[in-house]
């Protein structure tokens, strides 16, 4: 009687342990897995693929893409053993993806028909670069005809671990990803890379070798930029660094009244009028109003834009001074901008001339939102 009591009592402890994992389980969230992580690779021949899992890792598929642009939807596994595939990381107002961008370009006219596939995946930045409408409008704008996949809940940037924008990630026709590179430059080294892996491919499939002629892009602007001495200037609170002038921490993600300085230290920037410093951007919030930065370098670019504003004008002064077209950037137009799509304004251009310098942005007109400074 009591062995029969024992395994009574023993066998309902053992269903109140599998009941508690079993609720215990149920009760956790929905987290993103490794199982939505899906290596890819093709198979071959055993020693040559013993031989390259040992040096590289495997592709990995998108995860949780947000939509496709110049294509439809497709699976990265789609390609794997049929193309020589190059993933680019970019978000469009990034200065350095842009710059790269005609490099792409020209790689996909010349080498699409011989077996490379481009896909760009978009991981924005900011919150304006996940609206579809807006990357379409930049693709066309930069005349991007590859493949683009949105990546704007950040899956495949997770998943490869990237860190960077831009970031090129090249892929063998096994499914390998073989070279890595990460931010500009290196477009030789890359070219280079591509040929030999679209001629392991065409040897694979018994076509004939594609021959290596480095690109080269025309009126390229060879920037030293061992002479930027101002590095990325965020505006939103979330990133906010070199404000000069804020008149408390109550008025971040607020409306606040700010007076100009007569004077910067170098790397910073301050406020004029009455401006909202939200998350990722300050807007002026009545009237007219200023953004004064003092920096070091040749170019300076702006993220901006006006949301439903309409078009709203800024007057660009260089020291105190109108700018004058001789180091005006291309968004210039007679010392005026009109701030509009949200996109990167590439504000002065020094042609060359590196130096220190004091910069305002005069706002004539509320609406205009302002997200970080980029230089060159």
């Amino acid at each position: 009687m009591n062995k029969q009591i024992r395994l009574a009592l023993l066998f309902i402890v053992l269903v109140a342990i599998a009941l508690t994992i079993y609720l215990i389980e149920r009760k956790k969230p929905e987290q993103f897995t490794i199982g939505e992580i899906k290596k890819i690779s093709l198979p071959i021949d055993y020693e040559k693929k013993q031989d390259k899992a040992g040096k590289y890792k495997s592709a990995v598929e998108f995860v949780r893409p947000s939509g496709f642009i110049n294509t439809d939807e497709f699976a990265l596994e789609d390609l794997i053993g049929k193309k020589v595939i190059l993933i680019d990381f970019w978000t469009y107002s990034c200065i350095n993806c842009q710059r790269t961008l005609p490099y792409l370009n020209a790689w996909h006219q010349k080498y699409q028909d011989m077996g490379l596939e481009i896909v760009g995946v978009h991981t924005p930045e900011f919150d304006f670069e996940k609206d579809r409408n807006n990357v379409v409008t930049a693709a066309e704008k930069y005349g991007v005809k590859h493949k683009i996949v949105q990546d704007n809940e950040y899956g495949t940037w997770r998943a490869y671990n990237n860190r960077y924008w831009p970031a090129k990630y090249l892929i063998d026709i096994d499914g390998y990803i073989v070279f890595e590179h990460f931010g500009e430059g290196m477009y030789e080294e890359t070219e280079a890379k591509i040929v030999e892996l679209l001629n392991e491919r065409k040897e694979r499939l018994g076509e004939d070798m594609v021959a290596f002629n480095k690109t080269e892009i025309q009126n390229e602007k060879n920037k030293k930029g061992g002479q930027v001495y101002t590095p990325e200037t965020y505006l939103g609170y979330s990133r906010l660094k070199a404000i000069a002038n804020l008149p408390s921490t109550l008025c971040l993600g607020k409306e606040c009244e700010y007076t100009k300085l007569d004077s910067l230290f170098i790397n910073t920037f301050a406020l004029d009028g009455k401006w909202g410093i939200w998350p990722e951007y300050i807007e002026l919030a009545e009237g007219v109003g200023s953004i004064i930065l003092r920096f070091s370098a040749d170019t300076v670019n702006l993220v901006a834009g006006s949301g439903d504003s309409g078009v709203v004008k800024a007057e660009i002064y260089l020291d105190g001074t109108l700018v004058s077209d001789s180091m005006a950037g291309i968004a210039v137009d007679n010392g005026v901008v009109n701030f509009g799509e949200y996109d990167l304004y590439n504000l002065i251009d020094l042609r060359g001339d590196y130096g220190e310098h004091t910069l305002e942005i005069k706002v004539l007109e509320p609406g205009f939102e302002a997200y970080a400074f980029t230089f060159g």
